[in-house]
């Protein structure tokens, strides 16, 4: 039924109830199936007699705090990482250090544990035998709680049939056992059930089971827990790729990293994004961006310039979710002759950066699709661009009409995303000349007419990443620029200044990190690509 068609209210309340009644009767299964397993580990070990003195209680336990405070150093090559396990260690005796990522006690002399490191994971067996395992360890192994971090001493083996719970194909026979660290019995959300698919969910409420969902403010204020996943442990080492790449591509471009303050005394930008405080008396914001700063080392010298950094904004049109700090990806360059200088630089830093990602972060991406299934990005060779009139002209070829000197809506922007990848096969491309009444006062005004600007967005995915520009560089024409759009002059007087000292033509562009990583992996919402979102509503954890 469309959205715009009349509803039954009563059909309307009953689904509501319906949805209030699942969720009621999801989490009263999820309590029940917790004490189950709680129930299940105690059962395992409760019966088991054993004498209290133990020969071989040396080889398990809690390591005791004065053991854990830089007691005595030792070589960390000791330790072999979970990553590295494979069938080139078989019948070697390894020490690997990782999480309790499941406990499964059979019988009184047989427990599994699955080890869990930075992602990957083996199984390990607990098993009793004369002069190396006792029952009094495997019943310690088997009481162990999730996510306990642990010390794990055995041989490698390879078994016969492949392993399905875990990443690594080979099997530790354990022969010592200490526990580091132990986490809470009960933890306030399940992985398993923050690591579950949507898709996963549907099917099992067609076939009449309801599975626990972890709604997104759960994940949020257990953000410590919910990381843990695979699909956040790959969208979190995407992200810093991305940075990297971002990174190494523009000092090989003969760039130089940056780092300006993040308070400033006036708007960088202007409008109402902005936050605004008191400093000892005076005016002061946390900075929209590093735009002024940029400009400023552009005059000091540099030639060309980038930042990674916070930056601030009380309401962030690029988010959609009032996202009100993030993560700018900021360059500022001289420019020759023309602002499609800038472009290029665009152009090739993101092909570049995507082919990085598709190349090196397959494991990552597979993760992250595992949960939130997406198709990957199409992009060309040589990106698309097209002028802000080409762009509304295709938008009103197909009925949707748009002010010719006003902005993109989200909506239209996502339709325009949609022509474009019928038409040229691309959901990355740029879309440049924007009215000039729609962008920031040190923007450049076209040479031709001057109701446009030498400035351009780029999208992925039918979705604004990155906004840039040539900028003006002229201060007579920048105060100007500045009145008319309503910043008072004097708040910004040594950046104006800056310019009066001689300053070289210049443009450059700024990114959200956190919207590259959500829009290049399909993700609905720019919290999943944020490790703690600050927003209207959230300032903790």
């Amino acid at each position: 039924m469309s959205s715009s068609e009349p509803q039954d209210p009563a059909a309307a309340s009953e689904s509501q109830i319906s949805k209030k009644a699942a969720k009621k009767e999801a989490a009263k299964q999820d309590k029940l199936r917790r004490r189950q397993e709680i129930a299940a580990a105690a059962s395992a070990t409760a019966n088991l007699s054993v004498d209290e003195a133990d020969p071989l209680a040396g080889n398990y336990g809690d390591v005791p705090l004065v053991d854990l405070q830089s007691k005595t150093p030792v070589d960390v090559a000791e330790w072999t990482r979970v990553e590295a396990l494979g069938g080139a260690l078989e019948n070697c005796s390894v020490l690997i250090r990782g999480r309790a990522q499941a406990i499964r006690p059979v019988g009184k002399k047989m427990a599994f544990l699955v080890i869990r490191e930075n992602g990957f994971t083996v199984q390990c067996l607990v098993q009793a035998q004369p002069d190396t395992v006792s029952p009094q360890m495997v019943k310690f192994a088997a009481a162990l709680s999730r996510e306990s971090i642990v010390d794990v001493e055995g041989v490698v083996s390879v078994p016969a049939a492949p392993i399905k719970g875990a990443t690594q194909q080979v099997e530790i026979q354990v022969r010592k056992l200490y526990c580091v660290s132990r986490a809470v019995p009960t933890l306030p959300i399940n992985l398993e059930d923050a690591a579950r698919s949507e898709i996963e969910i549907e099917k099992a409420l067609q076939a009449g089971e309801q599975l626990v969902r972890v709604n997104q403010d759960t994940r949020l204020n257990f953000r410590v827990l919910d990381v843990r996943t695979p699909a956040n442990q790959g969208i979190f080492r995407i992200q810093s790729h991305v940075a990297n790449a971002f990174r190494q591509f523009l000092l090989s471009e003969g760039f130089c990293e940056i780092h300006t303050p993040k308070l400033i005394a006036g708007s960088s930008e202007g409008g109402a994004a902005v936050f605004r405080l008191d400093y000892k008396g005076q005016p002061a914001c946390l900075a929209q961006s590093p735009q002024l700063h940029k400009q400023m080392s552009i005059c000091g010298d540099f030639g060309r310039v980038f930042e990674i950094g916070p930056v601030f904004r009380a309401e962030d049109s690029y988010t959609h979710r009032h996202l009100c700090e993030f993560t700018g990806l900021d360059v500022e360059m001289e420019i020759k002759k023309h602002y499609f200088e800038v472009m290029d630089i665009v152009d090739r830093l993101f092909v570049a950066m995507f082919d990085s990602l598709n190349q090196n972060c397959k494991k990552d991406l597979d993760a992250v699709g595992s949960q939130y299934p997406f198709e990957p990005l199409k992009y060309l060779r040589n990106t698309l661009r097209l002028t802000y009139e080409e762009g509304i002209q295709m938008l009103k070829d197909v009925g949707v009409e748009i002010e010719p000197f006003g902005d993109l809506n989200t909506e239209a922007e996502r339709k325009l995303g949609q022509l474009v990848l019928e038409k040229y096969g691309t959901e990355f491309y740029i879309l440049h000349r924007y009215p000039l009444a729609v962008r920031p006062f040190y923007t450049m005004p076209c040479y031709d007419n001057p109701a446009y600007s030498n400035s351009f967005d780029v999208f992925i995915r039918g979705e604004e990443i990155i906004s840039g520009a040539q900028r003006v560089h002229v201060p007579e024409f920048l105060e100007q620029r500045a009145a008319a759009c309503g910043i008072e002059v004097k708040t910004i007087s040594t950046y104006i200044d800056s310019f009066r000292y001689g300053a070289p033509p210049h443009g450059g562009f700024g990114v959200g990190l956190e919207r590259v990583v959500m829009l290049f992996c399909g993700l609905n919402n720019i919290r999943k690509t944020s490790l703690f979102p600050r927003d209207p509503l959230r300032i903790a954890p």
